[in-house]
């Protein structure tokens, strides 16, 4: 039995109500480029721990507002 891992985020949102901050503002307030930002919010990328907690703090919340991880298990092995 596999399980797959489903991480979202709500980062666009995020931006939107943050006074609509770009991405490459997002980029700069973390310490990453544009491009990874990109990445994550197409949901392309998953962030290390430490970015993500990165991310939650430029827009002032808790990490479990912008971040969201769900387990599936896959019955057919």
């Amino acid at each position: 039995m596999k399980n797959k891992c489903t991480i979202t985020n709500k980062i666009r949102e995020h931006r939107f109500f943050a006074s609509e901050m770009t991405q490459q503002q997002l980029a700069e307030k973390t310490g990453v480029s544009r491009q990874t930002i990109i990445a994550i919010e197409a949901g392309k990328y998953s962030p290390s721990l430490e970015l993500a907690f990165k991310i939650a703090y430029a827009f002032d919340v808790k990490i479990d507002q912008v971040f969201s991880f769900q387990m599936e298990s896959d019955q057919n092995d």
